[in-house]
């Protein structure tokens, strides 16, 4: 799956956004896995700057965030698909 959007300015600052309100409670302000839920959850959180986190395609970062999986909760409610991809672009930041 490709990402359909571009990695700009816009898209940064939604998908930092998003990320604040839906993802940073369990995985950290820096995406380390360390957020204030993270104790309460079984599983690997992941460290999103990590090679491994980052050596990941965008859709299969869209496919695990936006579907979920164990401790991880479904998103298609939540946000928009493009809300999601643009969390996907903010993601790649953390790798930096």
């Amino acid at each position: 799956m490709k990402n359909p959007t571009q990695a700009n300015k816009e898209s940064l600052a939604i998908g930092k956004s998003m990320y604040s309100k839906h993802c940073k409670s369990c995985h950290g302000t820096a995406g380390l896995g360390d957020g204030t839920k993270a104790a309460n959850l079984q599983g690997d959180l992941g460290d999103f700057s990590s090679k491994k986190f980052q050596s990941q395609s965008d859709g299969a970062l869209f496919y695990k965030s936006y579907i979920g999986r164990k401790d991880m909760p479904n998103y298609e409610k939540k946000m928009t698909v493009e809300d999601m991809w643009f969390t996907v672009n903010y993601m790649r930041t953390l790798g930096k």
